[in-house]
C-alpha cells in the first residue's frame, strides 16, 4: 500500500496525473492519494478580506476560512485532481474525511488554530471497500469532529491527515509529496536520509521550518503509527526509491524499499 500526499503546489504540475496513474497501475491499485490546496484557499481568503495566518506550518482556521476550506478542499481541488486521474487512466474517487467518518479530529488549539484539527480517529472501512473495488482513492483532509453529536469540521493539515490515515491502512510507505526534491540542510544540500532525531534538530535550528517542519512531524507520526517507510521528495522522486529523503526512526533502522 501507497499513500502519497500532495502538496497544493505540486496538484499544479501536468506530469502528475499520469505518474499517479502509472503508479496505481504498477501497484496493481495499491495507491491512496490524500492531497491539500492551500494556495488556493489562501487566495479566496484574501478575496474575501482576510489574511491568511499559519503558525508552524499549519493554518489558523477562523470561521470564513472553515468554509473556504470545505469548499476548495473538497470540492473544487478535489474534483480537480478527480478529473485529471481519470482522464490520465485512473479511476479515481474522490472523498472526505467527513464521509463516513473517515477522519476524526479533536481542536489542536482553539485559542491559537480556531476549528484546526488534530488527527483523533481514522475508520479506513471505506477506503478499503473502494480499494477492492478497484478504485483510486483521493481523499481531503477534511475532518469530522470527534465525540461531537452536532456536526461540523475541523481543518486538518494535509500531512498529519496524510500519516494517520498511512497508519490506519497499515501502509507500506508514505510519500510526502514537495516543491523541492527532499529535506535540504542548511547548505541548501539534499539529506537523502535523516533520523527523528536529526529531523528534529532541523527544525530546532530553524533550518527546517514552516511547511517542511510541519511534514518533518507528521513523518513522526506515521514511523510511531507503524507505517514501514517514510518520504519527503518532489514528484521526480515519486517512483524512484532512493530518491527524496527517506525518514527513518533510528540510525541502525532498516530502509528496505516497499513493494512496488
Amino acid at each position: 500500500m501507497f499513500i502519497v500526499k500532495l502538496g497544493g503546489r505540486t496538484q499544479n504540475d501536468p506530469a502528475l496525473p499520469a505518474a499517479l496513474a502509472a503508479l496505481w497501475r504498477a501497484t496493481n491499485g495499491g495507491v491512496v492519494v490524500v492531497h491539500g490546496g492551500g494556495d488556493q484557499i489562501s487566495t479566496l481568503q484574501r478575496l474575501r478580506g482576510e489574511e491568511p495566518v499559519f503558525v508552524g506550518g499549519r493554518r489558523v482556521t477562523t470561521d470564513t476560512a472553515l468554509e473556504l476550506v470545505r469548499m476548495v478542499l473538497s470540492g473544487l481541488a478535489n474534483k480537480q485532481m478527480v478529473s485529471a486521474l481519470v482522464a490520465a487512466g485512473a479511476p479515481a474517487v474522490g472523498i472526505s474525511g467527513e464521509d463516513a467518518a473517515l477522519l476524526r479530529a479533536t481542536p489542536i488549539d482553539v485559542a491559537t488554530f480556531g476549528h484546526s484539527g488534530t488527527p483523533a480517529a481514522v475508520d479506513p472501512k471505506l477506503v478499503h471497500a473502494l480499494l477492492a473495488a478497484g478504485f483510486l482513492p483521493v481523499i481531503s483532509p477534511v475532518a469530522a469532529r470527534e465525540a461531537e453529536s452536532g456536526g461540523g469540521a475541523y481543518n486538518v493539515n494535509g500531512d498529519d491527515a496524510a500519516a494517520a490515515i498511512a497508519a490506519a491502512l497499515g501502509a507500506d510507505e508514505l510519500f510526502l509529496m514537495a516543491d523541492v526534491p527532499g529535506v535540504l540542510d542548511g547548505d541548501k544540500t539534499l539529506v537523502p536520509r535523516l533520523t527523528l532525531d536529526d529531523a528534529q534538530a532541523l527544525v530546532t535550528s530553524g533550518v527546517a521550518g514552516g511547511g517542511m517542519a510541519a511534514k518533518l512531524d507528521a513523518c513522526a507520526q506515521a514511523l510511531a503509527g507503524g507505517v514501514h517507510r517514510v518520504r519527503i521528495g518532489d514528484l521526480a522522486a515519486l517512483t524512484v526509491p532512493e530518491a527524496g529523503t527517506a525518514i527513518v526512526a533510528r540510525v541502525d533502522a532498516t530502509d528496505a524499499v516497499s513493494s512496488r
